[in-house]
């Protein structure tokens, strides 16, 4: 018996995939001497295995030596990596080629990097079945149309022909998950195929990987930092720290029962939906007040037809007290960052008024708004692509303020104080941003938002791409600057549990509207409008705590 691919087929629960003492090695120079170092464990027929660990811990050098995909700098010095009966690491590459995509096949984190922007859709999957030599090309054209159906994409004979820039980033990983299916393959490994997904898209995804493995009877690898997907998705899981696995056994063992001390870190630092909301003065004076707040994008059209209008922002209203966090939800495209665009003045509103300290901001020019800029500051998603890097952390910190008359010495002085603030010695301030982990970046970034000392800061996704461990301390350190600065806050988030570890109040968004308005116990324990109860019902592995 074969399957599509025309491999034998497996008996459920033996194991497809092993690696045995498996050693990377990485560069001389580097932080450490292997990228994994003795690991050893294996992938049984018909299970989900989850293999969990924060950035650096040697999760994507496994995955990529499975599939043969490792850099020429970093190679195995020893161990095993056998699919069935051959051993990846010994056999020719044109055993491996032909193994790729046919018999082990992996869904990549970022799919817009991953598929080709000049081909359509349709040809970059169809390709896939080409290279292997699969069927004729109307049997691959049938496929094509039969594949994006199956992993739920709208109106296939139309979407085959679209280009991966005009779908969502749902859409794209479901073409990714199509690619990867092309081939019938025994083995999918997917390596971090929902981070950057809001929640209600991550769980359809989740949702699909798991209908797939169960119709197909194939052997998942999922590799992730959420605990929360972990909870929802995996048979068995393995723990990796620093290139080694620290542990390995049944989901319900390691998640409820972890053994290791970096495991209970790892699941002690999970952000779970707080019960109670956080104590703060409502009686502060208001910082920011929003009315009927709107912005228009219009794209296409010409002489002969009409453009198309999106109300990204539709008559939004709110207000923000000194000292208090407000949290903006919602899904991609419900207009959450564009809200914030429009609030720092990087867009013009299209109606509407921004009462920043009583002064309505909205119809200030450039010109006009400069002065008021230091005062509202936006701590960014991305903290590598914010910071230049050809400055060193001190000039990236005093820039700013000394283009505002502040003296070179007392701009030094200043970011020092931050830097210690934040939680980095001075040693930082000579160094240059790639020298930093993500999580030191974004401290860094949070640093240069308070050189102006602001009355408003606007956290756009700022821990939505850090490990758990890292975004726990992030969101530990917001708490106490804000505590001691007594700034206020808009935290933009896809993020439920998050969000209500750190928001004072929730704003719902939904198609521009905010459609939901109060403290997270509310919005999150009888959520009103539908939307949010989607949002709420979607949350991977979803756990409540009480308040400390």
């Amino acid at each position: 018996m074969t399957n599509a691919a025309g491999n034998s087929a497996i008996v459920k629960g033996e194991a497809i995939l092993t690696v045995e003492n498996l050693t990377i090695d990485l560069p001389r120079g580097m932080e450490r001497r292997h990228a994994v170092e003795d690991i050893s464990f294996e992938l049984r027929s018909g299970e989900i295995l989850c293999i969990i660990g924060e950035s650096g811990s040697g999760k994507s050098v496994t995955a990529n030596a499975i599939m043969g995909l490792l850099p020429s700098s970093i190679r195995p010095s020893r161990g095993a990596i056998r699919f069935k009966d051959m051993d990846i690491l010994k056999a020719r590459e044109e055993d491996v080629r032909a193994l790729r995509g046919r018999a082990v096949s992996i869904i990549f984190q970022d799919p817009l990097s991953a598929l080709n922007p000049l081909m359509t859709i349709g040809s970059q999957i169809a390709e896939v079945m080409e290279v292997h030599g699969v069927g004729t090309p109307q049997g691959r054209a049938q496929a094509v149309l039969d594949l994006l159906d199956e992993v739920g994409l709208p109106d296939p004979l139309l979407i085959q022909h679209q280009y991966p820039f005009r779908l969502s980033g749902g859409q794209r990983q479901r073409v990714m998950i199509a690619m990867a299916l092309a081939l019938g393959p025994d083995v999918l490994i997917a390596d971090e195929p929902t981070t950057a997904l809001d929640v209600t898209t991550q769980a359809q995804i989740l949702e699909l990987i798991r209908k797939i493995q169960r119709d197909k009877h194939m052997s998942v690898m999922f590799i992730t930092h959420d605990f929360g997907v972990v909870a929802e998705i995996a048979d068995r899981v393995v723990v990796m720290e620093k290139g080694k696995i620290v542990e390995q056994g049944k989901a319900d063992d390691v998640l409820n029962h972890p053994a290791h001390p970096y495991t209970q870190r790892l699941t002690a630092a999970v952000p779970r939906m707080r019960d109670k909301d956080r104590l703060s003065d409502a009686k502060s004076p208001v910082v920011l007040e929003v009315q009927k707040l709107n912005k228009i994008y219009t794209s296409g059209g010409s002489f002969f037809t009409k453009g198309r209008r999106v109300h990204a922002v539709n008559d939004v209203s709110f207000s923000i007290q000194k000292g208090r966090t407000l949290g903006v939800v919602g899904e991609s495209g419900s207009g959450k960052s564009s809200l914030g665009r429009v609030l720092l003045k990087l867009m013009d509103a299209d109606g509407g008024r921004i009462l920043f300290n009583g002064q309505d901001i909205a119809p200030l020019d450039a010109n006009q708004f400069r002065p008021l800029r230091p005062y509202i500051q936006m701590i960014f998603q991305d903290p590598f692509a914010s910071l230049n890097p050809r400055h060193t952390i001190g000039q990236i910190l005093v820039v700013g303020p000394m283009a505002h008359g502040v003296s070179a010495a007392d701009a030094r002085a200043k970011a020092l104080e931050l830097l210690k603030l934040v939680g980095l010695d001075e040693g930082a301030y000579n160094r240059y941003p790639h020298e930093f982990s993500g999580g030191q970046r974004q401290r860094v970034g949070i640093a240069r938002a308070l050189m102006f000392d602001p009355a408003l800061l606007v956290a756009d996704e700022a821990v939505s791409a850090l490990d758990v461990s890292i975004q726990a301390q992030i969101l530990e350190l917001l708490t106490k600057v804000q505590k001691l600065l007594d700034v206020a806050m808009i935290f933009i988030t896809h993020d439920l549990r998050v969000a209500s570890q750190i928001c004072d109040d929730i704003a719902v968004m939904y198609r521009g509207q905010i459609v939901e308005f109060g403290p997270p116990s509310q919005i999150f324990r009888n959520p009103a409008h539908a939307y949010t109860r989607r949002l709420v019902s979607a949350i991977p592995g979803s756990q409540w705590e009480p308040a400390a």
